[in-house]
């Protein structure tokens, strides 16, 4: 089963206060807030204000304040929305290069994976009371680890139970500790969620129409093909009914699900992708349309017209603008599209 895409290799990140939860999508410009990742409750999805976008780490603290850290800075708001009550502060220097950072029990946890030890500060700009931690084997693995008032959490790899997220109390003791599910609507937020709610991404040349020379004399073919072209958006965006979107979020997007979509194929095959870019592709609704074609076929000759698309699992998603005209029963084996650059 394909996983989702680690922090380490994604601008995405957890926080959370003491009533809600946040997934915050930096790459998408949005971030969504539930009251339970669980059963998937209370879903609503917000922009980024500009100047809360872009950040290497997100965490939210028991005030109801965001921090959004870039380089050796953090920003500290009350709304990541509003960008409301905005200020600057430098990172401490026993505060900086952390893999994640958290908020929990009214202290600040900067964690380093690569040494298996976590700081835990009361101020990321003073150090004040800050003491080191070694992480508990069972707690060094975390995809992401954020934190709520009397609680830490982390994500936890794929296994033969899925996506799932870790509750302790300690780090360094795990104690308390439990295992929960991610709902299904929330997997579908996440960075390569599409690969495990839908199935991984793959490409395919389709057989458009095959034509056939019966005769005993050269022929000129020419008519008017139809092919698909497209975002299959009616089928994609009933996700969204299980999330309440905001109009500008709506607006700046396009549809958030064809987003995600696209950032979905740009992955590698590791967390469901295709590692294609199809930015220049049609994602407006898949739409018929026709174009001429006009082949020469020598006497029982066969042509074959074939035409790309992509899909998630078994189900197709975006029916790409590139058409082949071959003699060859075996479809193409090139992908028509441009790399992604990962």
């Amino acid at each position: 089963m394909a996983g989702i895409v680690p922090k380490r290799l994604s601008k995405a990140d957890f926080c959370g206060v003491d009533k809600y939860y946040y997934i915050v999508r930096p790459d998408l410009t949005c971030y969504m807030r539930a009251t339970n990742f669980n059963r998937g409750e209370d879903l609503e999805v917000f922009s980024l204000h500009l100047s809360c976008r872009d950040g290497d780490h997100y965490l939210a603290h028991e005030d109801d304040l965001f921090y959004i850290i870039k380089g050796n800075y953090y920003r500290r708001v009350s709304n990541m929305n509003t960008d409301e009550g905005a200020v600057v502060y430098t990172l401490h220097p026993n505060c900086q290069g952390g893999d994640h950072y958290l908020s929990a029990f009214g202290n600040f946890y900067i964690i380093d994976q690569k040494r298996g030890v976590y700081r835990r500060t009361k101020n990321m700009n003073k150090d004040e009371d800050g003491v080191e931690y070694s992480l508990h084997p069972d707690c060094k693995d975390g995809l992401y680890y954020f934190g709520i008032k009397n609680y830490y959490y982390f994500v936890k790899p794929c296994d033969k139970w899925g996506i799932q997220y870790h509750r302790c109390t300690n780090f360094n003791t795990n104690e308390d500790a439990e295992n929960y599910s991610f709902h299904n609507n929330i997997l579908n937020f996440l960075p390569g969620g599409f690969s495990i709610t839908k199935g991984p991404a793959y490409g395919e040349w389709v057989c458009n129409k095959t034509i056939i020379n019966d005769s005993q004399t050269p022929v000129e073919w020419k008519k008017r093909l139809t092919k698909k072209v497209g975002y299959e958006k009616e089928k994609m965006s009933s996700i969204e009914h299980n999330w309440k979107v905001s109009v500008t979020v709506s607006a700046e997007t396009g549809g958030l699900t064809a987003l995600i979509a696209k950032s979905q194929f740009s992955m590698t095959a590791e967390y469901g992708g295709k590692s294609v870019n199809t930015e220049k592709e049609n994602w407006s609704e898949a739409t018929e349309i026709e174009e001429t074609i006009t082949v020469n076929l020598q006497p029982k000759q066969k042509i074959y017209i074939w035409t790309y698309q992509l899909g998630l699992g078994k189900e197709p998603v975006l029916h790409c603008r590139d058409m082949r005209v071959e003699d060859d029963a075996k479809p193409p084996t090139d992908v028509p599209l441009p790399p992604a650059v990962n």
